[in-house]
This record gives structure tokens, sequence and C-alpha cells, in this order.
């Protein structure tokens, strides 16, 4: 009877998500050509939206919002969708070596979660390595209190499909110069690495130091699937976190990509709309200071929770 108690009360903590609120969950997501004409897609914007709220931080990646409505378009309806927070945006300039076609890196963020410390556009003009990145990292420094961690740097990253190889490596680079310029050791990269299947050959993972390097910790496996065509199969998303304080303050085996198709019940070509990858995340350990009304509505919550398991239990053995 204790076994079956404890299944029931582990599975409807799930289902009423009892600890939801207190999750602090990062993302990157590569949203696939996201402009003007993407956004006046309004199913498509209704998934978007909800796939970011789940998000206190969520990198936007292959963002050509030329007109530059399309992020403020979709601020609008994060705002409208989840009143119970306030999202922002920072994004980089446009970046690419092609006048027709440029990219931003966008962070979306919850004001009441994190706020902005500092950003840094890296410049590709290292002697003896000119131009290694076609779209440069835009890093931003976060405050975030509620975290065990309380500081952190993302430096993300868009690889080129044809040099992933140099770009990953050349990412090491820019790890070790934003430690030295913020004097710091919490720093996650993250993004569309392109890091896997002909992309990044088994024979040159020996050459990237982001790969050898023992102090980073990479938190999506090997063939998890982050892709939506059913054709494909690859691990092309990925989360690389450094040093040993910011690994523990992960939530062991909550990095992962969130299939969205799967979680609205979209069709192929629906999802496909929205983007030809699923966001990858990870949750952070949150520390154990909440408000009382937070404290009042959890132990409310919990109390209703096993006052309801307690009448199952009766029933079930009755």
């Amino acid at each position: 009877m204790r076994s079956s108690s404890f299944l029931l009360l582990s599975f409807l903590a799930g289902v009423c998500n009892v600890q939801g609120a207190s999750d602090f969950r990062v993302c990157a997501f590569n949203l696939q050509h996201f402009g003007d004409s993407k956004s006046k897609k309004s199913n498509v914007m209704h998934t978007l939206t909800r796939i970011i709220t789940r998000c206190d931080v969520c990198l936007l990646q292959e963002v050509r919002d030329i007109k530059e409505t399309a992020v403020n378009l979709l601020l609008v309806h994060l705002n409208r969708y989840d009143t119970d927070h306030e999202y922002k945006a920072v994004a980089s300039e446009r970046l690419g070596r092609s006048e027709s076609y440029q990219e931003q890196y966008v962070f979306v963020y919850r004001t009441d979660s994190v706020t902005i410390a500092g950003q840094y556009q890296y410049p590709d003009d290292k002697p003896g390595d000119v131009d290694a990145f076609a779209r440069e990292p835009f890093v931003v420094r976060f405050k975030a209190p509620k975290t065990a961690i309380k500081e952190f740097v993302l430096i993300p990253q868009h690889t080129t499909p044809s040099n992933t190889t140099k770009e990953l490596d050349a990412l090491y680079d820019v790890l070790q110069h934003v430690r030295k310029m913020w004097k710091t050791e919490d720093v996650m990269l993250l993004g569309d690495f392109n890091a896997d299947c002909g992309y990044l050959a088994k024979k040159n993972r020996k050459n990237v130091r982001l790969i050898t390097e023992k102090r980073l910790y990479w938190l999506i496996p090997d063939k998890t699937d982050t892709t939506v065509r059913p054709t494909t199969s690859c691990t092309y998303d990925r989360i690389v976190v450094h040093g040993e304080s910011f690994a523990r303050a992960i939530v062991p085996l909550s990095a992962k990509p969130f299939n969205f198709q799967i979680a609205y019940r979209l069709t192929d070509d629906q999802a496909l709309e929205v983007s030809d990858h699923y966001p990858v995340e990870v949750l952070l350990k949150v520390t154990d200071r909440v408000s009382n009304a937070n404290q009042k509505t959890s132990h409310s919550k919990l109390l209703s929770l096993l006052i309801f398991c307690h009448l199952v239990l009766q029933v079930l053995t009755w």
C-alpha cells in the first residue's frame, strides 16, 4: 500500500504541476526564417507564443526581421497570452556575410525572472583568423536571483552548416574571451550548432576544443533528434555548460528538446510551418526562498492534492 500511495502521489503531483511555478527554464529555438511573412500567420504565432512562454529566457535564431515588426508583434502576443509575466527582448545587429541574407540573435526574457547585466557583440577580427563566424555570437549576461547560480552568461551560436567544425572550435575562443572580460566561470553556450549528421564528421570532433575541453558539459545527448521533419534524425541543437558550479546548478536530466508537435497535436505540415527544429531547453535549480504568498499558494495546492489522493486511495482500497 505504501508503494501504491507513493506512485499515485507522484503521478498526481506531476499532473497538477505543483512544482511548476518554481521551474526556471532556459531555451534555444531556431525559428527558421522568422520575419514579416511568418509573423502574419496567426496559427504559427499562436504556437510560437505557447512555446516561448514556457521559458524564462529563450534564445531565438534565424530571425530575419528586416521591417523590424515581427519581433515586436511576437512580444505583443507573448504579453497578451501570459499576463502573469512581462516579456521583453534584446537583439543583436543583423549578422551575415551576404547583404541579401542576414540574421539576428534575439533573447526573449521574463522581466520578473531575469535582468540584463551586460551585452557584448563579439567581433570577428582576430589576427590570423579573420571572419571565423558567419554570424558572430551576441553575448548576454543575465542576473537571475531566483536561481541557484544567481548570474550567468549565454553565448548563442547558429553555425553555418558548411563551416560547422571551424565555428564550433572558434566558440572556445569566445568562451575564453568572455570569461576574462566579465571574470565569470558560469557560461552557457547554446543554439543550432549543426553538430551532427553530415555537418560534423566524427573524425573532426577531436579538432573541436568545445568538445574536447573537460570543463565543458554537453547536456543534450548525442542521437537526440532535434529536428521536426520525419525524414531526419539529427542532434543539431545543443546546450553546453562551462564549469562545475554551473553544472551543479542544472536540474539533472532536464536538458532535452521540446516536441511541440506532440504537445500541441500538430500535423507534420502544421509543425513545419512553425519551424523545422524543435527548441531545446534546460532547467536551472531555484532557491528555496519564496515569498509568503507563493508559500501559502503552494501549501494550499499541496494540501488539496493530498486530500484528493487520500480520498482516491480510500475508494481504490474500499
